[in-house]
């Protein structure tokens, strides 16, 4: 409870503290953090880099680190306008970047509906304020959180940015987002990582992930058009380029589509993170070699995949969003810190 209680009152006075900050200093502020965070080799930032290696490939040492280094500071950048959010005006959200916004406005005013896969880039924060606000409001799945006011907090937060949020937990809640799919409405998941049974093998840099299933499975059951976004910083503004549509096959039974939409957002994870790999946020472990065998074997015999019927969001697998609590949840199962039954588990980043 202690901890519960300490963890609100961290970003509470975030929330407050660093919106009355002038904005120079905020920043400035949160980079020296990074700063201090990279120096000491943490295990996140440890993680961090060995992810990092995946995409950048055969790199000098010093590369990696410098890399690692720009990776923590995107990070840190990301909280800091996560709590300063609150207090920007229509034109700084409107500040944002859109790229071939067309992939996205031509299927809403078609009335056919927009599934965003989004991996952990940049600012999704600032891309779902801008997307609510100009073209339609976002639909996305919340974890709920201890303490209640916390979560509480995070979602006043994001419905204040214009988003509907849908508690994980609920009853419903993957026929609540095919249901605003089919009204032609926008929902965007998290889908870069589910280390549950039911998580899509995909080859990812080379090497096997697990991608969640559920933009895929919602893709078919609705027919909205599913696109993987890249997001990122460029100079002083948050970007994100909406990739190309992922085109639905038309052969293989339920199983197999879905395993071939799972590894077309792949395809399109690795375009956009090799484009802008320090504002990938991966603080996790990913890659099934980094994992422990025994225990995700374990796992894998007590909750066995079907990845044709994604599950409902009710029941989680891990904690969510490990930027953000509350954060849009991979579907069917969020992607955050590592639990202690995490095969490989580190701890929370």
């Amino acid at each position: 409870m202690i901890g519960e209680a300490a963890t609100y009152l961290a970003y509470a006075g975030g929330w407050k503290a660093v919106r009355l900050m002038p904005e120079r200093a905020a920043y400035a502020t949160f980079e020296r953090l990074a700063d201090q965070q990279w120096r000491t080799r943490s295990k996140s930032v440890q993680r961090l880099e060995a992810n990092l290696a995946r995409v950048l490939g055969a790199v000098p040492a010093e590369t990696l680190r410098e890399g690692s280094r720009a990776g923590m500071r995107s990070y840190m950048r990301y909280w800091c306008d996560t709590f300063r959010m609150p207090g920007w005006d229509g034109a700084r959200i409107d500040s944002f970047e859109l790229r071939n916004m067309h992939r996205l406005t031509d299927p809403v005013e078609q009335g056919r509906g927009v599934i965003l896969a989004l991996p952990h880039m940049g600012n999704w924060d600032h891309a779902g304020a801008y997307v609510s606000r100009n073209i339609s409001p976002i639909n996305t799945v919340a974890e709920r959180l201890e303490p209640a006011k916390l979560y509480d907090a995070f979602l006043a937060y994001r419905e204040g940015l214009g988003m509907r949020i849908h508690a994980l937990g609920d009853q419903g809640v993957f026929q609540r987002l095919a249901e605003a799919l089919r009204a032609g409405g926008v929902v965007a998941l998290l889908a870069d990582r589910d280390l549950s049974a039911r998580g899509v093998p995909v080859e990812f840099f080379g090497e096997t992930a697990r991608f969640p299933a559920g933009p895929a499975a919602l893709a078919l059951d609705t027919e909205a058009s599913l696109v993987p976004v890249s997001l990122y910083w460029e100079d002083e503004h948050n970007v994100a380029e909406i990739l190309p549509e992922v085109p639905v096959p038309t052969t293989g039974d339920r199983p197999e589509r879905i395993r071939v939409l799972t590894q077309e957002i792949a395809e399109g994870f690795v375009t956009g993170i090799g484009a802008h790999p320090h504002d990938w946020h991966m603080l996790q472990r990913l890659w099934l070699a980094d994992l422990d065998p025994e225990r995700l074997a374990a796992r894998d015999a007590a909750a066995p995949a079907d990845p044709a019927t994604p599950a409902d969001p009710a029941t989680p697998e891990a904690p969510g969003d490990a930027r953000a609590p509350g954060g849009p949840a991979d579907l069917a199962t969020p992607a955050g810190p590592a639990a202690p039954d995490d095969p490989g588990a580190e701890g929370t980043p």
